[in-house]
């Protein structure tokens, strides 16, 4: 993955539409190469998983699943045309899980080249037994939150980590800050080699 240092222009495909999904991935790609033309879009690519993920190994699941999609979907479209469309393909998927010091939201996010795959994890934020039970009732986290802190749509804004840290963080600073490390081995090829 060397190559992708000396890219003067970098196209990046997002396994979702969410505007706060395509937003960090691009604010993450732009600061890791700001010298480079970063051309950013989203689509809609399926997780595989339920609309909100229990479990530490389904919110894994739904974002490597997302990302193969993308990169399926690139690769047929790389064979229609003939040009390379894509270089990253980016997914992020939130979850959450009961840990023995209580339940918590986290995302997984993976950045892929056509023959390179990174995983990585952000940090997590603690939620509350009452928020869990609805989860475990079926609700979403975003609809959950909504509910409690009266917001539309917090899930494409600023997140149950905007609301709960009150505006320190947000869905999008956790997101970014986790695509940044999963770059790592992109950005260090020769360290990662097996």
């Amino acid at each position: 993955m060397e190559q992708i240092t000396k890219l003067k222009k970098i196209r990046v495909l997002v396994g979702s539409k969410n505007p706060v999904k395509v937003n960090a991935a691009k604010v993450a790609i732009c600061q890791l190469f700001p010298d480079t033309d970063i051309e950013c879009s989203g689509m809609h690519a399926p997780s595989g998983v339920p609309e909100q993920p229990m479990t530490d190994l389904e919110t894994r699941k739904g974002a490597i699943n997302r990302v193969k999609y993308c990169r399926d979907f690139s690769a047929v479209a790389q064979q229609s045309d003939g040009e390379a469309i894509t270089e990253l393909f980016i997914a992020m998927e939130g979850g959450v899980d009961n840990f023995e010091y209580g339940p918590a939201t986290f995302a997984y996010t993976v950045v892929a080249t056509q023959n390179q795959i990174s995983v990585g994890r952000s940090a997590q934020l603690p939620i509350s037994q009452s928020i869990y039970k609805s989860l475990i009732a079926g609700e979403e986290l975003g609809d959950v939150m909504d509910n409690l802190f009266n917001t539309k749509n917090i899930k494409q804004q600023g997140g149950a980590i905007g609301l709960l840290t009150q505006g320190h963080a947000t869905r999008e600073s956790v997101y970014t800050q986790a695509l940044i490390l999963a770059m790592a081995p992109m950005l260090n090829p020769g360290l990662y080699l097996d």
